[in-house]
């Protein structure tokens, strides 16, 4: 079985979630967001490790509790989640073949979609899961107020989720070989696409909603109130 190493960027301000507080480190269902997804990873047999690139290493220590797990490493977070992304897989022993990027305030990740993102990835070369946009999407010049240039079509559309999975190796060559500055990318998928190598997106799930505003928090108490076997 080849190894998985699992980056969960956490080098983020909170800053649309409220009163100067880390959301990562908010209760939901009695632990931490972020440790939820820390778990459901460390569940795995092929997770070799578990990188957390970060700003704020003590506190989420510290949340996390004792004795820690020792595949769960830290070290420093970007100016951007690419720039920590970068950090975090040359914290990553060599040998670790995969690479899963998640969002670390998605906290209702399931091993279904790690499993189904995972197969595809290893078919393809990279995978991530997506939805459909179902919302009209208007283009046009900001800020607003502006006049609408187009309509886009909304079934070529898909709102990106993760983990975002690829191969070590393609990942290093696409930061190597980025031709845009690193604070432009806004995705991990991306850095592939730009490298141009090949991105496939499986059926994301509508329970793995990332954590931006305190409502979205109380949603995933919610989702976890209904569903006591979710993560």
């Amino acid at each position: 079985m080849e190894s998985l190493g699992v980056i969960l960027p956490a080098a983020g301000r909170s800053t649309r979630f409220g009163n100067n507080r880390n959301k990562l480190l908010e209760s939901l269902n009695g632990r931490p967001v972020i440790a939820h997804a820390i778990h459901t990873f460390l569940c795995r047999d092929d997770v070799a490790a578990i990188v957390i690139p970060t700003h704020d290493a003590q506190n989420i220590a510290d949340a996390l509790g004792h004795p820690r797990d020792k595949r769960i490493l830290f070290c420093p977070g970007g100016q951007t989640r690419a720039h920590s992304v970068r950090n975090a897989l040359a914290a990553l022993d060599p040998s670790i073949a995969w690479i899963a990027v998640h969002d670390a305030a998605r906290p209702l990740i399931s091993q279904d979609l790690i499993n189904r993102t995972l197969q595809a990835a290893r078919q393809h070369g990279a995978a991530v899961p997506a939805l459909p946009v179902h919302l009209t999407i208007k283009q046009a010049l900001g800020p607003l107020p502006a006049p609408v240039q187009r309509t886009i079509p909304r079934n070529t559309l898909f709102a990106m989720q993760t983990p975002q999975i690829m191969r070590r190796t393609a990942l290093l060559h696409a930061f190597a070989a980025c031709p845009l500055p690193l604070d432009a990318i806004t995705d991990d998928a991306q850095l592939l696409e730009l490298a141009g190598e090949q991105v496939w997106l499986v059926d994301g799930h509508e329970h793995n909603l990332k954590i931006t505003t305190a409502t979205d928090l109380r949603i995933a108490e919610f989702i976890l109130a209904q569903n006591p076997a979710a993560p």
